[in-house]
């Protein structure tokens, strides 16, 4: 699926269409939108009402006529319209006007690895409907791990993990290309839903998804004392009042670990299909870990002693997959020429 650097260079948008969040770099101006991939809509008339952060802060406080919609669901675009509303609100009409008047305006937008032709499609047609006369598609695998600054040019075995929203992605690189990839669908929402189930079923409080987060950034903190226990405030099943209580944290940690189980069995999966030699380079270099699900609390520790391999947290995990595309359009990434020798 992903294309020459040749063609690539000559791009001038990168899109990174998350099930989480939408990025969208522009050559020479930088990322221009980090905004939540989601979108509120009046049912009554279609009329859209919000966008991004405003639309997801919306989530479980409309009232019944107003829907709030994500377009995007593992990495599949699963409402190619309300993608297109999204990426036009995000963009800009100043910005969407300068695309149309390109008439060789083209788009590299990323994928997951091995992803169907529908999603192909669906990911053309929403950047086509924006103006896109050409529509370049990379593996998001790829793409983070360029931007991870990783030399997957080489004849070297570098390992990335991709941790999204709705699925986490497993591959080694080599030359440029996939050697061997898996996929789960583990990811921050699974995790969030772990703890919502753990609140529910111990604590019999009913919290939202995006009440949590608080709760992972707590117990991802490293080398601070935590206290004995943490306070959730919710609904409680029974009653149906506002009621708070306080979580163990070791707790939710167990609670976390069983959903993560997951991603290192694709890790093994994908290591008993690798050459030998490439396992040997792994062993030495390591594996990164990328997405904006990277920094969910004990998956680093988890992955380094199931594999026994050093594993590093690239420096922008959440940005990576956008980063790359954009060093590939910008002409920062070069491709190892392979040609065939002559005599």
């Amino acid at each position: 699926m992903t294309t020459s650097v040749a063609q690539l260079r000559r791009c001038s948008v990168a899109v990174d269409l998350g099930a989480a969040r939408t990025r969208v770099y522009v050559k020479n101006h930088g990322l221009i939108v980090d905004e939540p991939t989601v979108t509120a809509v009046n049912s009554r008339t279609g009329a859209l009402i919000a966008v991004g952060a405003r639309a997801e802060y919306m989530a479980g406080r409309t009232p019944d006529h107003i829907r709030v919609v994500r377009p995007v669901s593992h990495g599949t675009i699963v409402d190619i319209e309300m993608a297109q509303r999204l990426l036009r609100q995000l963009v800009g009409d100043k910005l969407r006007r300068a695309w149309r008047r390109r008439p060789t305006m083209r788009a590299a937008v990323c994928l997951p690895s091995g992803s169907e032709p529908l999603t192909q499609r669906a990911a053309v047609e929403t950047l086509t409907g924006l103006g896109a006369r050409r529509v370049e598609l990379v593996d998001t695998m790829v793409a983070a791990a360029v931007g991870c600054g990783l030399p997957v040019e080489q004849p070297e075995a570098t390992m990335i993990v991709v941790c999204g929203a709705g699925t986490t992605q497993v591959a080694v690189l080599s030359l440029g290309s996939i050697v061997a990839a898996e996929t789960v669908p583990v990811g921050g929402d699974a995790i969030d839903h772990a703890v919502v189930q753990h609140l529910r079923l111990h604590h019999e409080l009913t919290v939202a998804s995006q009440n949590v987060r608080p709760l992972h950034v707590m117990l991802a903190r490293d080398g601070v004392p935590e206290p004995g226990s943490t306070e959730v405030h919710g609904r409680d099943v029974v009653s149906g009042e506002a009621r708070c209580v306080r979580v163990e944290p070791d707790r939710v940690r167990r609670a976390i670990a069983a959903r993560l189980t997951g991603v290192l069995d694709a890790i093994s999966d994908v290591l008993r299909r690798c050459p030998p030699d490439l396992v040997a380079d792994l062993a030495e270099r390591g594996i990164m870990l990328a997405g904006g699900s990277a920094l969910v609390p004990g998956l680093e520790p988890m992955i380094r002693q199931g594999t026994l391999m050093p594993v590093q947290v690239a420096e922008r995990p959440d940005t990576c997959a956008v980063q790359g595309l954009a060093a590939m359009i910008e002409g920062q990434v070069s491709s190892l020429a392979l040609a065939p020798l002559t005599p």
